[in-house]
């Protein structure tokens, strides 16, 4: 049985295939159109999805989307008939929602010489995360959470999850969203861009917690765990609010209503000065989150009494509160999956399927990723016919072209010029499913240097300053160099890392002493974990810096884009397979 999952119209838009219940590809259409968070029907994830799977439109069974426009029909009429609502928002919202009822004419459109003779399934969206966290997971039973801006009109969802199946307990519904609050106050810090919650994250350490009594006028606590928006605050729920998901990068407009400046004063323009006021708010908009968040999680374990916990929705992350979940609640075990916002919802809508009509109801306890490899990768041949190809231009730019016969002499001559203070451009294998690059499209440099920072963004990066970069670590070194001791391979947690390390890597410790590791065994990636381990043995250290392998652009998917990325900046090297390009 084969069944493909969705994410559409909507951003970060993805595809999934499943083979029998078991994961075989998955990728974000945003790498192959090479526009970030890209929204729209995927047509290009798809194309790569069915040709991985070796298979066509005609062998698909089923077609699983992470939307359902029936749920929730009740609590959609109450609000109509008794809160004063504008007709245009109400078209618009039809609109789009009529828009995903026609996935097989977008099929017809974009793949004409095929027939999908299967089923379209409608997944709930937050059944779709839910799913995405829990049945991916480790556990055989866990209390699983869903936290987002909205989805079939909840913004919230919770459930327990057991053997193959999970029990929704309850919602928070619209307009209430803790993904609203987040993505309103990042507006109103002056990043306007959709996906740009990171970046207040990243902010927020710089601050101080002065706005903070101000911050909680704007979300309310209630005694069962919920939360609710102070709405006068807000304009989602009585206006029309200008957004654009459709065949392009997402854009969703302004959130907050000018209550809210007159709280905090004016907001701040994208390119006016960031100075001390809106990084102290970034602060207090990130401890009132987390004071929600933490709220949530610690009455539902109180209520269900379950250790384990999964977790999804694209407030998920927040791989600072995620970090943090160990010190605040009573939970021991916390999974987050690669892809936790919309874009894995694909895998949850394509699981809920396979549960239910595949026959083995088994397959959850073989189902666990403890890796996120899952999309396009290259043969060595490929690769020296792209070198080949741009032969003239490479030496224009004074490199030299090498190939190692054995991956082993790659991983130990590149750990010496990551000691060199080498800026490495690392491509191999997978691409990996998700925001995070770990390891295989990757750009990896020496930690312990102080001016690396400052090093990669004038060289490559470009980046505001206050952003950190990630630790990758051996998995058998994070006691040592880290006060927690945890799986983290999909870089979705935020650890202090222990005190009297924090001057050995100050390249990837961020000022409150933290950093967002990448746990990496021998197993799921060997040829990252033997450079960290080559490296570590020039130097001591078992870390390496590791930032994604863009440039203010998705993450790079082929050969040919990570070639343009290294000619067009100032890398060193570049790694593609066993082949290395580097400047003299």
């Amino acid at each position: 049985m084969y069944i493909l999952g969705l994410n559409a119209f909507h951003g970060d838009s993805s595809a999934c295939i499943l083979k029998n219940g078991k994961l075989i590809a998955a990728a974000e259409e945003e790498r192959f159109r090479r526009i970030k968070h890209w929204a729209g029907f995927p047509t290009e994830s798809i194309k790569w999805c069915l040709t991985e799977a070796g298979i066509s439109l005609n062998d698909l069974d089923h077609i699983a989307i992470n939307q359902d426009i029936k749920v929730n029909l009740g609590k959609k009429l109450i609000y109509l008939i008794t809160k004063h609502f504008d007709l245009k928002m109400i078209f618009h919202r039809f609109q789009h929602k009529k828009k995903r009822l026609s996935i097989k004419n977008y099929l017809l459109e974009s793949f004409p010489k095929m027939d999908f003779k299967g089923s379209v399934q409608s997944v709930e969206h937050h059944i779709s995360h839910l799913s995405s966290a829990f049945h991916v997971s480790p556990f055989e039973r866990a209390i699983v959470v869903s936290v987002d801006g909205f989805g079939d009109f909840a913004s919230s969802a919770w459930g327990i999850g057991y053997g193959t199946k999970i029990e929704m307990k309850d919602k928070v519904y619209f307009p209430h969203s803790l993904g609203i609050f987040y993505q309103a106050l990042t507006q109103f810090i002056g990043f306007k861009n959709y996906g740009d919650e990171y970046k207040v994250m990243g902010l927020a350490p710089y601050g101080k917690p002065t706005y903070l009594h101000k911050i909680r006028n704007i979300i309310r606590l209630k005694s069962n765990g919920k939360f609710e928006l102070n709405l006068k605050y807000f304009r989602h729920h009585r206006e029309h609010i200008h957004h654009e998901w459709e065949n392009g990068s997402p854009y969703v407009g302004t959130l907050f209503s000018s209550e809210l400046e007159n709280l905090l004063g004016p907001s701040r323009n994208k390119d006016e000065e960031l100075c001390q006021k809106y990084i102290d708010i970034a602060h207090s908009v990130q401890l009132v989150y987390e004071e929600a968040f933490f709220h949530l999680l610690n009455y539902l374990h109180k209520k269900y009494k379950i250790d384990s916990l999964a977790i999804a929705g694209g407030c998920a992350m927040n791989s600072v509160a995620n970090g943090k979940v160990h010190l605040k609640t009573p939970f021991k075990k916390i999974y987050v999956q690669a892809a936790a916002g919309d874009a894995g919802g694909a895998i949850g809508a394509a699981l809920i399927t396979w549960y239910r009509f595949g026959n083995n109801k088994e397959i959850k306890k073989k189902n666990f990723h403890d890796h996120a490899y899952w999309g396009p990768s290259f043969t060595d041949n490929y690769i020296n016919n792209l070198l080949q190809s741009n032969k003239i231009r490479i030496n224009q730019e004074n490199c030299s072209v090498e190939y190692f016969p054995d991956i082993s002499t790659i991983t130990k001559n590149i750990a010496q010029e990551i000691t060199r203070g080498k800026v490495v451009g690392w491509f191999q294998g997978k691409m990996e499913w998700g925001p995070r690059a770990l390891g295989n499209r990757s750009i990896i440099c020496d930690p312990r240097r102080s001016d690396m920072k400052d090093i990669l963004n004038l060289k490559i990066k470009r980046r505001e300053s206050f952003r950190p970069f990630a630790p990758s670590i051996l998995r058998e070194s994070v006691s040592e160099w880290f006060e927690q001791n945890h799986d983290v391979p999909f870089m979705m947690q935020v650890f202090q890392i222990n005190k009297d390390k924090r001057s050995k890597i100050p390249a990837v410790t961020h000022i409150d002493g933290s950093g967002r590791l990448q746990t990496v065994d021998k197993k799921n990636n060997p040829i990252y974990y033997s450079l960290i381990s080559e490296y570590k043995n020039l130097t001591g250290v078992p870390i390496l810096l590791n930032t994604s392998f863009n440039e203010n652009e998705p993450v790079v998917c082929k050969p040919e884009e990570a070639l343009e990325t290294f000619l067009r900046t100032k890398m060193d090297i570049l790694v593609m397979g066993n082949w290395m390009v580097k400047r003299k």
